[in-house]
């Protein structure tokens, strides 16, 4: 692997560097998230919304973010979801107000769309969320897609520009890749747009490691975009802290 093209990892320290040489808080150390929240003297726990919390990325994002002791509302359209652990709240989300989303530090929205006739509506739904909590002091975080990662530093080419990227999963990179620019269009706005790893693993085991990127591919120590659900929702739920990517995006691999 080229070290041009990954964040190099100092394993023995469990830190990653990045390659100006700046360390991130990436390694999912769990005595470094537990030292980041308790150094504080009076931390007051911060209230994390997460819309589509049903599907599979918001359902791993609601566990990592009650292992870590976030204060947890879920938002989702299907009546039938139940969650006894975190407070519900059953709302479709263009029926989602400002008094909905007050109050909260964190909205984390893990929408998906699998099909022709709602891959327009991604973006929509960005965009009605953004508007919702513009000027607000409230930070978003969009769950995206692979396809906006470029395949290298001379950032020409996106994944999803290339020969090779998959057709059937052009429509959903094509639906992430339009919320990605409501969020960079937006004004007043506290974002961070997540970017998976073009290997993205519903059934994987949490490691508790990865390294972050930013918007180009990095590979990990086997050369793959790769990374599980557990891990990635480690990142995010790390980054509320870390608050290194504010108003951009970020990519994780694990191994």
């Amino acid at each position: 692997r080229r070290s041009s093209d990954l964040t190099a990892i100092d394993s023995r320290m469990r830190k990653c560097i990045s390659r100006d040489g700046s360390e991130l808080a990436c390694s999912g150390d769990k005595r470094l998230r537990k030292q980041t929240k308790s150094k504080f003297k009076g931390y007051k726990m911060k209230k994390v919304a997460i819309i589509g919390a049903n599907g599979k990325s918001g359902s791993a994002l609601v566990a990592e973010a009650l292992k870590q002791g976030y204060d947890v509302t879920g938002f989702a359209r299907n009546k039938e979801y139940k969650n006894g652990a975190i407070k519900l709240v059953h709302k479709d989300v263009f029926e989602l107000s400002k008094a909905d989303l007050a109050g909260f530090d964190v909205v984390i929205s893990a929408i998906a769309v699998w099909t022709p006739q709602t891959f327009p509506l991604h973006a929509k739904m960005t965009q009605h969320i953004a508007e919702l909590l513009s000027g607000t002091q409230t930070r978003l975080f969009v769950i995206g897609g692979a396809g906006v990662l470029y395949t290298d530093a001379s950032r020409k080419t996106r994944l999803m520009d290339t020969p090779s990227f998959p057709a059937e999963y052009m429509g959903v990179a094509g639906a992430t890749a339009a919320s990605y620019e409501v969020l960079k269009a937006s004004k007043n706005l506290i974002w961070t747009y997540v970017i998976p790893a073009a290997e993205y693993d519903a059934n994987a085991a949490r490691t508790g490691s990865y390294v972050l990127g930013g918007d180009e591919l990095i590979l990990n120590g086997k050369g793959k975009s790769y990374i599980g659900y557990a891990d990635l929702v480690l990142a995010v739920i790390d980054e509320i802290e870390a608050k290194k990517f504010i108003g951009k995006p970020f990519t994780a691999v694990g191994e």
